[in-house]
């Protein structure tokens, strides 16, 4: 599970729809959406694959709209 979400997390980096994501030693994840955005602590793996399905599902409900 921590592997699958380092790989979303790059995906939401590469793409920005995240400024930065880490894997912190506790197994947490650190998120931050923008450079001025506070730090957002993420409790471990399900909740960073969690997130990246948050953010998708936002995505795709915005881009159905604007149809």
């Amino acid at each position: 599970m921590t592997a699958e979400a380092g790989a979303w997390a790059d995906v939401l980096v590469r793409h920005q729809l995240l400024h930065t994501a880490v894997l912190a030693p506790t197994g947490q994840w650190l998120v931050q959406h923008h450079p001025d955005a506070p730090v957002r602590v993420l409790a471990g793996a399900t909740a960073m694959v969690d997130l990246a399905a948050e953010i998708q599902h936002r995505i795709r409900t915005t881009r159905n709209h604007a149809r």
